[in-house]
């Protein structure tokens, strides 16, 4: 049976190297999927996942257990990918105004789930789909980007969500109302292109709502 993060956790503050090595392959990949959200550059999400993985073996003494694992392993991921960008020098440009609040009728549609499970016909490829998915949201910003991939693929919390970027729940409920309301719009030329729009209109309609 497997263990859980807590008992990971604590085998790990226990000195058994062992259950921090089920912790990274628990989440590797989850942490490699954060720091591309962030910075979009296959190399530099490696080495900010391997570098969160070296600061939570350091530190995982002082983990108390005041959220979740992978809400304190996103955390450390998203602060290096700040500290990346920042060395960088590179200006972040927003699409949208995230200060503006969300419209009462946000809801929470998952559109990469329902547009990933809701293909109309054998005529449209997984492989293209997922191409198309993914150079609507290299469109982005890099805050927008992440936050509809923690919600939509991860399956965070807005509270969760909140607490991985340092910031307010109202802005991540503004960030996913503006992240899918873009990434409709990319991909509209091609969900029309193989006869699928309606899916861009109506792909929140498998509503999760476990926030």
């Amino acid at each position: 049976m497997d263990l859980t993060d807590q008992e990971l956790v604590a085998r790990c503050q226990a000195g058994k190297n062992e259950a921090f090595k089920a912790l990274v392959e628990r989440y590797q990949q989850r942490a490699y999927r954060i720091a591309y959200g962030i910075l979009h550059q296959s190399d530099d999400a490696m080495d900010a996942a391997q570098e969160a993985f070296i600061k939570v073996y350091q530190n995982i003494d002082n983990f108390r257990g005041e959220s979740s694992f992978y809400t304190w392993l996103g955390r450390i991921v998203t602060n290096i990918c700040i500290d990346t960008i920042r060395k960088r020098k590179r200006s972040q440009a927003v699409a949208f105004d995230e200060k503006i609040s969300p419209p009462s009728d946000v809801g929470d549609q998952n559109l990469i789930g329902n547009m990933r499970e809701t293909q109309p016909g054998a005529s449209i490829e997984r492989k293209d789909l997922n191409k198309a998915l993914n150079e609507a949201l290299s469109l982005l910003s890099e805050a927008h980007r992440t936050t509809i991939l923690l919600r939509d693929v991860d399956g965070l919390s807005y509270e969760e969500i909140a607490e991985v970027m340092q910031c307010h729940v109202g802005t991540v409920m503004s960030r996913l109302h503006y992240a899918r309301k873009n990434l409709q719009i990319s991909l509209r030329p091609y969900l029309k292109a193989t006869g699928a729009e309606s899916m861009a209109e109506h792909a929140g309609e498998g509503v999760r709502r476990s926030s």
